[in-house]
């Protein structure tokens, strides 16, 4: 097919095409989803209109080959986001849905300086004939154009400190917003640019990688660590769409072939671990109408196949093996051990960071398994008459979840040769990882324990409800334990509890920062102003005066 017409507005390669069908995968997954998800409770004409432009806009915009085609596009996705969060009309989503529209305009704002500052050095808008080296004799304008760009990227994926209003989307906006938008579509949309930036538009320097790998890094920790203590189910997930941002800047950071396919790979891999996620939890509120991680509980013999699917993509998203989030961390990982390798001093901290940050999600997800489903039943639930939820709710789930499993047994096969390599080129991994005897192997140790089990308990294993008990003690039936409370230790220590309280009080929130900046400076303003005659009387003469100062001078 020739597309020679389209040119230069447009550029189709294997990264362009290979994202656009992942925008429309998902569009045709959560559009199904929403469909039922939200019938009867919003305008799905209204709904579905944005939820289409959307998707087109997005594609349009990956395929850009144009910058101001792209800015267009940009823009607009803005427009579409705030009414997609808007959807339920309640006070609350529109005040997040301004407060996103807010955050998402001035990092436009930002991008079109850095549009204008990339014109102005290369004579262009063309991507595919930019490259402007960093570092170089022009002094700080290629930094500041990158990092104008770099803004945008950053806001649209939701890294820190750009990522309050992702948090506050995922308790405001419905669950399939948010599995659309935060997790699939703005993360695609992001990290694609922000690769494009980083190696087709720019010349990396060693300076500027580190300053990624920095941010990567701050995002995984800073953000795990937030997830740890929340007690509402969607703003967790929320708070780790925005960790998993941290994973995918440090690999392109590290600048290396393994490194930044192992960014772009957790890039599609948090799409569809992160979407089944969410889509998870709506399927939790749907039958239940909760959130709050302390007052559910049980749900495992009332709701088995959304418990598989979110089973799934809990371990695909820490990081264990053979599901996809193990390879493309592993692949970020080697991307940061070949810089050791090369002579780079800072790596041993990078990787401290990517691990650690997943040994600390892996503990969130423990905590959602048992809240949610493992845990001992609350009063409330057992009033209720629970069921699994609809086959249209649970199929897409379970699609997303199917996923995690296939791109991590067959990644080699899949992802690396048809999506990744094209795109880096050769991938040089360090040592001999077979996922699929891993996972023959998995599954032959778990046949074996399952065995054991029947064999040795028979009883305890046909019984539909058993007693809870901790440290050897039993507990009553009755009793209900979420285990939420045992995070909140976290936050007793010393220097982690002071930071904390900071982060209640949205110290962290660039937006609650910049809107008290704003008012205290009006405030100042409407005192100096107050309306009185004299006291306008006393600034012109103030005025005068220092207007003859500076002329006499």
């Amino acid at each position: 097919m020739n597309l020679s017409y389209l040119y230069p507005m447009l550029r189709f390669d294997t990264l362009s095409i290979s994202v656009s069908v992942a925008c429309l995968f998902f569009s045709l997954l959560i559009g199904l989803y929403s469909f039922k998800f939200l019938k009867g409770k919003v305008n799905l004409f209204s709904y579905y209109i944005n939820f289409i432009l959307t998707a087109l806009v997005c594609c349009l915009a990956v395929l850009a080959n144009n910058l101001i085609l792209l800015l267009v596009c940009w823009g607009f996705l803005g427009l579409t986001l705030y009414m997609l969060i808007y959807t339920y009309r309640t006070d609350k989503s529109s005040v997040t849905a301004k407060k996103t529209l807010i955050i998402v305009g001035a990092s436009d704002s930002i991008m079109i300086l850095g549009v204008s500052l990339v014109f102005y050095l290369a004579g262009t808008f063309q991507m595919d004939r930019i490259q402007i080296p960093l570092g170089s004799l022009e002094g700080i304008l290629p930094t500041f154009a990158y990092i104008s760009l770099a803004i945008a990227c950053f806001t649209k994926a939701g890294a820190m400190p750009f990522h309050t209003w992702i948090v506050d989307c995922a308790s405001d906006a419905p669950v399939s917003v948010n599995a659309y938008l935060p997790a699939a579509l703005d993360k695609l949309l992001g990290i694609y640019f922000l690769f494009r930036i980083s190696t087709s538009l720019f010349v990396m320097s060693e300076g500027m990688n580190t300053f990624l790998m920095a941010l990567g890094s701050f995002t995984i920790i800073a953000a795990v660590m937030m997830a740890l203590v929340q007690h509402d189910l969607k703003r967790l997930l929320g708070y780790h769409a925005v960790s998993q941002v941290g994973y995918m800047i440090l690999g392109i950071g590290t600048g290396s072939a393994v490194g930044i396919a192992g960014g772009l790979f957790h890039m599609l891999n948090n799409t569809i671990y992160k979407s089944s996620l969410f889509l998870c939890a709506g399927n939790v509120e749907e039958k239940t109408g909760i959130s709050d991680l302390d007052r559910l509980g049980g749900l495992r013999r009332f709701m088995p196949f959304t418990f598989v699917a979110c089973l799934i993509a809990s371990l695909s998203i820490s990081g264990v093996p053979p599901f996809n989030g193990f390879f493309s961390k592993w692949m970020i990982y080697q991307g940061i051990i070949g810089l050791g390798s090369a002579g780079y001093k800072w790596w041993v901290i990078w990787l401290a960071a990517a691990m650690f940050g997943s040994s600390l999600t892996l503990a969130s997800f423990m905590k959602i398994l048992h809240t949610v489903f493992l845990g001992t039943m609350s009063k409330e639930l057992k009033k209720l008459k629970l069921s699994e939820a609809s086959w249209i709710l649970v199929l897409p789930a379970l699609i997303l979840a199917f996923l995690c499993l296939l791109f991590g047994v067959f990644a080699k096969e899949l992802p690396l040769r048809l999506f990744l390599t094209p795109v880096v080129g050769d991938i040089s991994i360090i040592g001999n990882w077979s996922p699929l005897q891993a996972t023959i192997l998995i599954l032959v140790a778990m046949l074996a324990g399952l065995i054991i089990f029947y064999l040795w308990n028979f009883r305890a294993l046909i019984r539909q409800d058993q007693e809870a008990f901790i440290g050897g003690e039993v507990i009553p039936s009755q009793s209900h334990l979420s285990g939420v409370d045992f995070y909140n230790s976290i936050k007793e220590l010393p220097l982690i509890n002071g930071i904390y309280k900071k982060a209640e009080q949205k110290w962290f929130d660039i937006y609650e920062l910049l809107r008290r900046f704003t008012f205290s400076a009006s405030g100042v303003l409407q005192h100096l102003h107050n309306g009185i005659l004299p006291t306008y009387t006393v600034w012109c003469l103030l005025g005068m005066i220092a207007l003859f100062l500076a002329f006499v001078r």
